[in-house]
């Protein structure tokens, strides 16, 4: 019987801490190939590269496994890889991460980690974004592994809905240990931007982002809770951003007699 086929890939760079971690538990369940940026990509949220040229190398940087660097998005990498690397060959799984940070809550958006994992729901592909609650860069993953190896072999099993991938956030090393997995929502929660104006040597003005997380959300059923409270959060995403429940309302609400005449 032949191994699952499992694409990997991040929003880190190839060279971080983090997709090492993710590749050699991936080996241990199929056949792995990797697509992934050449530097950081963080941030990215769904981007393509439209107006600039997309570099694309093989790199022998994992032992017994395909791999190839992009100077694309996370997006990109996931695209190269299926319609390029990949060819006929379809994957049975899409994997991104682990990322150096917390993808929970609005920061999924962003997230240049789950936008890989949701372009390979795009494509009909069972797809998950780890993240790692820990942005340093010597991140102690030693106490995930276990968790992404069990629910990445969930999914190859049993598989997930058509259109979803699992946002999976693990919270960082503690004294305790995890305390098990939540199945959970996204909280709300949002960061409160300011912007920093600064000079730059030759006088320039220029701006730099900072901000603090806020977190609404007082409910025990979210993932910003179950990170807090030692658990792994994991929340389906889809790609679908209609809010199904505001069509009939605004049907109902606007007068359309009105906008009418005025058109």
């Amino acid at each position: 019987m032949s191994k699952p086929l499992i694409l990997v890939s991040n929003d880190d760079g190839i060279t971080s801490k983090g997709i090492r971690v993710l590749v050699e538990v991936m080996k241990e369940l199929g056949d792995v190939v990797v697509v992934a940026p050449d530097s950081p990509q963080s941030g990215m949220g769904h981007a393509i590269t439209i107006g600039n040229t997309l570099r694309l190398s093989e790199e022998e940087i994992f032992t017994d496994v395909v791999a190839y660097k992009s100077s694309g998005t996370p997006v990109d990498c996931v695209k190269l890889a299926k319609h390029y690397v990949l060819k006929d060959r379809q994957p049975d799984l899409v994997v991104s991460g682990i990322n150096h940070g917390s993808n929970t809550s609005i920061s999924v958006l962003y997230s240049g980690t789950m936008s890989a994992a949701i372009e390979g729901a795009i494509e009909g592909i069972p797809s998950i974004g780890f993240s790692l609650c820990d942005y340093s860069s010597k991140a102690d993953f030693s106490h995930v592994k276990e968790y992404v190896r069990q629910i990445s072999r969930q999914v190859l099993e049993n598989g997930i809905p058509k259109g979803v991938a699992l946002n999976v956030n693990f919270p960082p090393k503690r004294n305790e240990a995890i305390k098990g997995i939540k199945i959970c929502r996204q909280a709300r929660a949002k960061w409160q931007e300011d912007f920093e104006e600064r000079y730059d040597p030759n006088g320039r003005k220029y701006f730099w982002m900072a901000g603090n997380f806020v977190n609404f959300d007082k409910g025990e059923d979210n993932d910003e809770w179950a990170i807090a409270n030692n658990y792994v959060s994991v929340v389906p995403c889809q790609f679908d951003m209609t809010a199904h429940h505001a069509i009939s309302q605004i049907n109902n609400d606007w007068n359309w007699e009105d906008l009418k005449a005025n058109l």
